[in-house]
């Protein structure tokens, strides 16, 4: 069992800045998420896309914002449990007891869920045999990339990820790039690219297609692609990658006794707080008057929820508000050396 002061739902943007605020206040906090990798929806779906509404940064992606958070907790120590989902949340005494879909057992007084709106899933290919060769041959995102390199691929989708991947690995693999329709939903710099590619022969590009069905045993051998006219054409090839975006599901925490609107999260504002004592909720997932979705409007809110947190994690102590530019105890808490 993993005893925390708070246990924070959510490895986004908005969930590494509550981390940085419990820290900054003396309290410990432990993140779990359910995606593979940390910063979110930023990492997941738009790593090098600008951002323009980060407070003091004119631009900057959803990569070297998740760099500068993390960079940001560094002095706190932090533990990250990747590829795991809270499953059960249980009252006991004074704490939350709660357990991950891996077994994994945490106790603490707060939660803070941070989660956008629930837990992200990749879309994925709805044939029979598609799950068989899961992580094997079929992947829903690339984390190294030279695992393809002299391979053929197969990449599905229409979107942004699907034209970047398929851009990528065209100097490593033979790629090929189907989507169902004749148009992309991707930025109109990387459509031109992959049509550039197309015409040098160094990717094939195939729409209308989806796939039909998949050939292998062990492995993936081929797999047939079907237009709207009934046409087929065969495939050969190594790994077949989807790109379908995520599907986003509330998933446990809708058995957890917490009010709901809309798959939302209702909360006082004076905290974040939901309707169960020391459960919050920030970011995409809380909802309230006025609510905007934004992630500077998510730093705000764990701000808040963090100060929340203090009290129930020190129930003998007064919390004090410190400023960050003169107090000892945060400075300490940062490791800040003193200046001569």
């Amino acid at each position: 069992m993993i005893k925390t002061d708070v246990l924070v739902i959510g490895a986004g943007p908005v969930g590494l800045f509550a981390v940085q605020q419990l820290g900054l206040i003396g309290l410990k906090a432990e993140v779990v998420d359910n995606l593979d990798k940390i910063g979110g929806q930023c990492i997941e779906l738009y790593p090098d896309k600008p951002i323009y509404d980060i407070p003091a940064l004119p631009v900057c992606t959803g990569e070297s914002l998740t760099k500068n958070l993390l960079e940001q907790i560094k002095p706190f120590k932090t533990n990250f449990y990747l590829s795991e989902r809270v499953q059960e949340v249980v009252k006991e005494k004074n704490n939350w007891k709660i357990t991950t879909n891996k077994k994994k057992v945490f106790l603490a007084p707060n939660i803070i869920i941070a989660g956008g709106v629930g837990s992200f899933e990749p879309r994925k290919f709805s044939l029979e045999n598609a799950e068989k060769f899961e992580n094997k041959g079929i992947f829903y995102s690339i984390k190294d990339k030279n695992y393809f390199k002299n391979k053929k691929v197969c990449i599905f989708g229409g979107g942004d990820s699907a034209l970047d991947w398929a851009i990528e690995l065209s100097g490593l693999a033979e790629v090929t790039l189907v989507h169902r329709r004749h148009e992309f939903r991707g930025i109109k710099k990387s459509t031109e690219r992959a049509r550039e590619l197309e015409k040098e022969g160094r990717l094939k590009i195939k729409t209308p297609f989806q796939i039909n069905s998949i050939e292998g045993q062990d492995k993936i051998e081929a797999i047939t692609i079907l237009n709207e006219q009934g046409k087929t054409e065969k495939i050969a090839t190594d790994y077949v990658l989807g790109f379908f975006g995520l599907i986003m599901k509330l998933g446990p925490i809708a058995e957890w006794g917490l009010n709901l609107e809309k798959k939302h999260i209702p909360v006082d504002t004076e905290n974040f707080q939901t309707n169960k004592e020391g459960i919050f909720a920030i970011g995409d997932i809380c909802t309230y008057p006025g609510k905007l979705k934004l992630i500077l409007s998510g730093f705000h809110e764990g701000a808040l929820a963090a100060r929340g947190c203090f009290k129930l994690a020190r129930p003998n102590e007064k919390y004090r508000f410190e400023f960050t530019t003169t107090s000892k105890s945060v400075h300490e808490r940062l490791g800040v050396k003193k200046s001569d």
